[in-house]
């Protein structure tokens, strides 16, 4: 049998920042969420100076999917080479290349890809291509403004993350089960006023009506990917605040990990703010700083209030077991 036709496309950007800037951020994929829009979630596996093993979930026309890739990095060339070990249908093979250049003014970025479609079925190549010119457009713009963006740590930075914990005597199951179980938050969480959620492939879609303390009520889209063997939800959210230009986060229950009694239960936010955004929520005066306080005390408030609802329906549980 043929091997299905082999095509490559070809996307570049030119980014005002150094070439190590660049492919740092490129080379990161653990944060890619945070600054590619399409990536719901990357995992990093194996790896060494110069071979990662990675797992990313992203979306594709619409839609999530999930494939595995080797990559190969070169950080003297500053060049990334990417090949898909288990692809998602209608993807056949893929492949590719991150090369940053150093030009005058900063860097040019080029991201290359070879695929193949599926039995080289017609509808199925256009589907790939269109896939591929919307997030690697989309990524590469993403790119060139973390790159000309204050770097973590920067007191003006956009980027911060923060966490709230809650210790519970009950079943680490049955807290998971809440926080799984969001189509019942309207009933159980006083802050949730409507939630709807549908599930294909193990990923989870969200909308949600949330109130806030002035009786205000904002809607947020949200997919989240379950993980019960880890005891784990990452999710990501897709319509957010205009002061929000990216928010992930992750549910973790499992044993206190220095060793104190009880389960303990974790909330992970990682927040990007949108500088126009800012001055829209707060006014134009206002700092990064007093926005990255407004957001964490909007977001740490409902986390808190979600795991003390968990907290009292695991322990409930437990009760009715004794």
């Amino acid at each position: 049998m043929a091997l299905a036709t082999t095509r490559v496309t070809r996307h570049r950007i030119t980014v005002a920042a150094a070439p190590e800037r660049v492919f740092g951020l490129i080379a990161d994929a653990a944060s890619w969420p945070q600054v590619f829009g399409p990536t719901v979630h990357a995992e990093v596996g194996e790896e060494d100076s110069t071979e990662q093993l990675l797992r990313i979930w992203a979306f594709a026309n619409g839609e999530v999917r999930h494939w595995t890739s080797r990559r190969s990095l070169d950080p003297a060339r500053h060049r990334i080479g990417f090949r898909q070990l288990v692809s998602s249908p209608p993807v056949a093979r893929m492949g590719g290349a991150w090369q940053v250049t150093a030009v005058e003014g900063g860097s040019e970025v080029v991201l290359l890809h070879d695929y193949a479609a599926v039995a080289d079925d017609p509808d199925a190549v256009r589907w790939i291509e269109q896939a591929i010119d919307r997030n690697s457009t989309a990524e590469l713009r993403a790119l060139a403004a973390a790159a000309t963006a204050p770097e973590d740590g920067a007191a003006d930075a956009l980027r911060f993350s923060f966490s709230d914990s809650v210790r519970i005597d009950g079943a680490a199951a049955d807290v998971f089960d809440f926080l799984d179980r969001a189509d019942q938050w309207p009933s159980r969480l006083p802050h949730v006023a409507r939630l709807e959620l549908s599930e294909r492939a193990g990923v989870q879609y969200l909308e949600m009506d949330t109130r806030a303390p002035d009786g205000s009520v904002h809607t947020t889209g949200s997919v989240r990917l379950p993980f019960a063997d880890r005891g784990t939800i990452v999710y990501k959210q897709v319509k957010a605040s205009p002061v929000l230009a990216a928010h992930t986060g992750r549910w973790v229950v499992g044993p206190d990990p220095d060793g104190g009694p009880g389960l303990l239960a974790t909330s992970w936010h990682a927040v990007t703010l949108d500088r126009a955004g800012i001055a829209e929520l707060l006014g134009p005066a206002a700092t990064v700083p007093q926005a990255r306080e407004r957001v964490r005390q909007a977001l740490g408030t409902n986390s808190a209030t979600t795991l003390r609802h968990a907290k009292e329906f695991a322990e409930a549980r437990r009760s009715q077991r004794l």
